[in-house]
């Protein structure tokens, strides 16, 4: 359907109208803003948009089409020719590309995160992504449908900025039931993801200069976060038992430390799990310098032996903890669900915040997966998802076998959507990941989530969004690159 066009008319000017809208589309043609092919409104509603009688019009567009300016296709409305009778059109204008005034200090490094659709043809095992063919896509669309009938036109509207309460409901209930959070639904904030809880965290609890501790190995996006809120960066060691607590306890003796951020149950990239002891001593460590916890729980759902190790968040008694969680690996990335969990003047500062840059989130989106909780299908769902992925992470390491043996070192997790395979040859990842892309692979090395110095050399391998036959094929391109 075309937009209304803005032409300027003067209905006392000695030139006729018909003639200054002549002109005026013209002007449009020559500057780029209506280029052949384009379809214009139809006489009537131009005339009413201008404000003239529907026979100006028509000798306007009559005096065009003569011209050479306009055609007519009959059943399709008048359009802009293909073939124009002056050579002289300009280029649509481009808007500058600098800006005549300064900017504020820039703290955040260049992004990492995946902005767009890997190409045609590319297999990515970059990151550990889930399967979004997986979700349950003809529930969901049957769950948006009954949220809309229930909430109506309200869904539509404003609401409340901590969440649709059906979600939080939901989520209170899960998060009592398999975190042992003991919740409330005014215990906790939806957000679009966790990466607006871990920024909505961030800008309650950091000033300027405040110092910020987290694991050598992490996850990018989160820095940035942290950074915006003016937080200096101390990057701590990760071993086989997570977060080095002596060396935070060493850290927490020199200076005056805000918080901590840990990825607690699969440690983001390496997916090594904090142990009991190491917990026990951070939240002591919390409790002696009163520093807050941030706990990113972020795939909590996806484990493969026994039970998951309960959060950080449920053995704290002093409200140290600050949980954030997301729905983005159960369900798709793209629904943009997260929550954050923490004491009551957190979550009341947090909403501050978030009423300046969002307001609230997608209030029909949230009653819908309320709906998926109510009916059993997310349980199910995760269900299917586990089994699926166990295979798929076994047909990653056969196929590792196959082609590319002995290249890595790999601590099996027990649990996550991806591998970190460290490479014992001391290969180049990074050079090896970009030749990796000429051959139609896609892989995420290790210095991607590097904070400390020296190189490091390795991979994270995402297997859960790729089936078996696509992660053999993968892992065939990646031995060709290598």
């Amino acid at each position: 359907m075309p937009w209304d066009l803005a032409l300027t008319l003067d209905p006392l000017a000695d030139k006729p109208l018909y003639a200054q809208i002549v002109d005026g589309l013209v002007a449009e043609i020559r500057a780029g803003r209506l280029a052949p092919g384009d379809r214009l409104l139809g006489t009537r509603r131009f005339a009413a948009q201008h404000g003239v009688h529907r026979n100006t019009a028509i000798a306007a567009f009559d005096e065009l089409i003569a011209e050479g300016w306009l055609r007519a296709e009959p059943g399709s409305g008048t359009r802009v020719a293909d073939e124009l009778p002056s050579q002289t059109v300009a280029r649509p204008r481009r808007r500058p590309s600098g800006v005549p005034f300064s900017l504020a200090p820039h703290r955040l490094a260049a992004s990492r995160a995946p902005s767009s659709p890997p190409c045609a043809g590319l297999l990515s095992l970059a990151g550990g992504l889930p399967d979004v063919r997986l979700i349950p896509d003809v529930a969901l669309a049957r769950a948006h449908r009954r949220a809309l009938r229930r909430g109506g036109v309200g869904l539509l509207s404003y609401g409340d900025s901590a969440g649709h309460p059906a979600l939080r409901n939901q989520l209170a209930a899960m998060l009592t039931a398999t975190r042992g959070l003991s919740l409330g639904p005014d215990d906790l904030v939806v957000t679009r993801g966790a990466q607006m809880a871990l920024y909505l965290a961030a800008r309650v609890l950091i000033q300027p200069g405040d110092l910020v501790a987290v694991e050598t190995w992490g996850y990018p996006p989160a820095w940035d976060a942290l950074r915006a809120a003016g937080a200096e960066l101390v990057s701590l060691p990760v071993d086989g038992e997570g977060l080095d607590t002596a060396a935070l306890a060493r850290l927490a003796e020199r200076r005056t430390l805000r918080a901590v951020y840990v990825t607690p149950h699969h440690q983001f990239p390496t997916l090594v799990t904090l142990s009991a002891a190491r917990r026990l001593e951070l939240l002591e460590l919390a409790r002696r310098h009163r520093f807050a916890i941030l706990e990113d729980d972020y795939d909590h759902e996806v484990h493969y032996q026994g039970s998951p190790v309960l959060p950080l968040a449920h053995m704290d008694t002093q409200g140290s903890v600050v949980y954030i969680g997301t729905l983005s690996k159960v369900l798709a990335p793209g629904l943009r669900l997260g929550y954050l969990v923490a004491a009551p003047t957190v979550l009341e500062r947090a909403l501050s915040w978030r009423r300046i840059i969002d307001r609230q989130g997608d209030l029909s989106t949230e009653a819908a997966v309320a709906e998926l909780f109510e009916d059993g299908e997310i349980q199910r769902h995760i269900g299917r998802m586990r089994r699926i992925y166990a295979r798929r992470r076994q047909a990653l390491l056969d196929s590792l076998d196959r082609h590319l043996p002995g290249a890595f070192a790999i601590d099996l997790p027990r649990g996550g959507m991806a591998l970190w395979a460290r490479a014992i040859a001391g290969d180049d990842t990074d050079a090896w990941a970009a030749r990796g892309l000429e051959h139609g692979v896609d892989v995420s090395p290790a210095s991607r989530y590097w904070l400390g110095r020296g190189r490091a050399h390795g991979f994270r391998l995402g297997f859960a969004a790729l089936d078996e036959r696509e992660l053999e094929r993968a892992i065939a391109r990646l031995a060709a690159a290598r």
